[in-house]
């Protein structure tokens, strides 16, 4: 809702972290309370509601505010791409592409590996390299270091399941098998 009157601020508009917050709040401010309170004489607390919502996505801490912050960095990512493509090769924002590094979930980070899969490809048609492949490399091979771990885990799991070493043996008590 901030965005509507601020603007999206990018890392690339240099406007320090606490001066956006300071802009994005004092519009918040004036668009729960002040605005919405003079709309209407029976909105309840609406605007403390949205307020509250908007309080609790800026702290993302939640699950959904995590969600919802990482819709926004995909949706940045997907731009990106979508206007690379408009540009026939002739455009390179591989700027942005540092966002996806600060996507947390993991359905999402595949969504985002994804979408830097088909630039990857865009690009490889073209015949050319775009700006921050090494930026991408990185991401991409987080996948398969990711695919690694849950391996080790499921090995880990699998063994335990078979009795190996260190289970539990009768009257709680750890053994080497016997």
């Amino acid at each position: 809702m901030a965005e509507s009157l601020v603007g999206d601020l990018t890392p690339l508009d240099n406007v320090p972290k606490p001066e956006k917050s300071r802009r994005e709040r004092t519009t918040m401010t004036f668009l729960t309370s002040s605005l919405l309170s003079a709309s209407s004489t029976n909105v309840g607390d609406a605007g403390a509601q949205i307020n509250a919502a908007w309080e609790e996505y800026e702290a993302g801490e939640t699950l959904e505010s995590k969600y919802v912050h990482d819709v926004d960095k995909l949706e940045l990512l997907l731009q990106m791409v979508e206007y690379e493509r408009r540009g026939e090769g002739t455009v390179d924002l591989g700027e942005f592409v540092h966002v996806a590094k600060g996507i947390q979930l993991g359905e999402m980070k595949v969504w985002c590996r994804e979408v830097l899969r088909e630039r990857k490809a865009f690009w490889e048609g073209k015949g050319k390299v775009p700006s921050h492949v090494g930026d991408v490399e990185k991401i991409l091979a987080e996948e398969k270091e990711e695919e690694k771990e849950k391996e080790k885990e499921k090995e880990g799991e699998d063994s335990a399941r078979e009795g190996g070493e260190g289970y539990e043996v009768e009257k709680g008590e750890t053994g080497q098998g016997q």
